[in-house]
């Protein structure tokens, strides 16, 4: 077994792993790894070869491709080591890393702090449950995505697009320009869960029909996919009987949610959030293990790969005032942070738990469309700091900053509220 030491191992070589690792780079660590299973770095954005990435980081338009190779050439400029076809199958509390590779065999690295940049994974088939056979022809977005554009194969012709998450927006868009015909997508909820810049782009542009509230109830087909019902649901989510529709297809394709990765972060005994599926973190995107760090979709799910970047660069400085002694209160008996909780129309919030030593940026996501409010932070008894909304919508990802003097007066250990409060 091929036994090492690092400072910093980074567990995935996607754009939260390398942004991680080049911040942690630009604080004056030197001692870093980065572990990546793929035989390639840049993750997911090498299949991603459509535009609309680095608005925000890089202040132009780039593909998912260019986006990932600025990163990789800034990785390569820094020295920083990495492996590649590296399957990480095991991490513990005293930050241990344990992997594979063809080259090494079995790996050991002791670490003095560890950086969880795993990505997230498509939500199958199995997950929902859709009656019918098992016939050629369904696939997750993602899947279809990379046979389209890093193997060059057409899924299929006729085509049915069963979620509206952003890469099966995208894929409706990629379809059609190779020739197929994407007869609908099919959305369970009464609203999008993509970006609304593809709804319009992707489907108002080429004339690709959206219907809210309705899903696929019966998948056709034995060798081959033939067909797919779909029916309109109620508010519960429940197939209305009457409304069922035989919509002849040869392709399905799955747009129903994201996982985060978060095998590895169990097996260190990291707290999980119910919600977002990824670690509950600091400010400073520490976890509930004192050294481990998580950032990017491993974490929670990001709309735009630019906001998954910012994030690893938190994460980086976190790591930085770990291996520096800057975060005593981590790792004690009493945790002094504070924890954050979510109030009326707010689904999840990240952080959910702060120190509140520097200004604290929150992310959050509704779990509803809302206009005309207020999102308000509030100790009980005392409003903290509040930010108006025309309009939040579950599909996109807001922020909120809180200034160090608006929590100067929290009391270590204590809660907070996040809310939504409507002004109409």
């Amino acid at each position: 077994m091929l036994s090492m030491k690092a400072d910093v191992v980074v567990i995935g070589g996607g754009p939260a792993g390398l942004a991680a690792a080049l911040s942690c780079h630009r604080y004056g660590i030197r001692d870093i790894i980065i572990l990546e299973r793929d035989s390639h770095l840049g993750g997911i954005l090498q299949q991603c070869i459509h535009n609309g990435f680095g608005l925000h980081w890089f202040g132009e338009e780039l593909t998912g491709p260019e986006y990932a190779q600025r990163f990789i050439d800034q990785v390569e400029k820094a020295q920083i080591p990495y492996l590649l076809d590296t399957m990480v199958v095991d991490i513990d509390e005293d930050k241990r890393v344990y992997a594979v590779n063809p080259k090494h065999g079995p790996i050991e690295i002791q670490a003095r702090a560890v950086i969880l940049a795993m990505g997230c994974r498509e939500r199958t088939r199995g997950a929902l449950m859709i009656p019918g056979g098992r016939p050629a022809g369904v696939y997750t977005a993602g899947m279809a995505q990379r046979l389209i554009n890093i193997e060059g194969y057409m899924p299929g012709r006729e085509v049915v697009i069963l979620g509206s998450g952003d890469i099966g927006l995208i894929m409706a868009r990629r379809l059609t320009w190779e020739g197929a015909n994407v007869k609908m997508v099919c959305e369970i909820m009464p609203y999008s869960t993509g970006l609304i810049r593809n709804i319009r782009q992707c489907l108002e542009d080429y004339g690709i029909p959206i219907r809210f509230k309705h899903t696929v109830i019966k998948i056709h087909g034995r060798e081959r996919l033939e067909g797919v019902t779909v029916a309109q649901v109620d508010d519960a989510r429940r197939p209305i009987p009457g409304t069922e529709e035989y919509v002849p297809c040869d392709t399905l394709l799955l747009s129903v949610g994201l996982i985060p990765e978060n095998e590895l972060s169990q097996k260190a005994n990291v707290q999980l959030d119910p919600v977002t599926g990824g670690p509950v973190v600091d400010e400073y995107r520490q976890t509930s293990v004192p050294g481990i760090f998580a950032c990017g979709n491993v974490l929670h799910v990001h709309d735009l790969v630019d906001y998954v970047s910012e994030e690893a660069e938190i994460a980086g400085y976190g790591v930085w005032r770990y291996l520096n002694g800057l975060a005593s209160q981590y790792g004690q008996h009493v945790d002094r942070r504070v924890k954050i909780e979510t109030g009326y129309g707010i689904r999840y919030v990240v952080p959910q738990r702060i120190l509140g030593e520097e200004d604290v940026e929150l992310f959050f996501r509704s779990d509803n469309i809302y206009n005309d409010g207020v999102v308000e932070l509030t100790d009980g008894q005392r409003l903290l700091a509040s930010k108006k909304f025309l309009r939040i919508v579950p599909g996109q990802m807001e922020r909120f900053k809180i200034k160090k003097q608006a929590l100067s007066g929290i009391k270590p250990g204590g809660r907070l509220l996040i809310r939504w409060r409507n002004l109409a």
